[in-house]
């Protein structure tokens, strides 16, 4: 028959992994409300607007992307 000799619980770590968590979730949060922020941005201009800025209606997502994440 096993039995467990010795238990060890470590708090801090565990505490220190759920504000991690919550600090990667605040983080990733901040930057899905940057997207949607310029994705609604540009949305919104008009189409001579967006080529007065040098950009094609098609890219807008890929520049909302590129803004909040600094990927395409």
């Amino acid at each position: 028959m096993a039995h467990i000799t010795d238990v060890r619980i470590s708090n801090a770590s565990v505490f220190s992994n759920i504000a991690a968590l919550r600090d990667a979730l605040a983080a990733r949060y901040a930057q899905y409300r940057v997207y949607r922020t310029t994705l609604a941005e540009l949305q919104s201009l008009s189409t001579r607007d967006l080529a007065d800025l040098g950009m094609h209606p098609s890219a807008i997502v890929s520049i909302a992307r590129k803004a909040a994440y600094g990927t395409n």
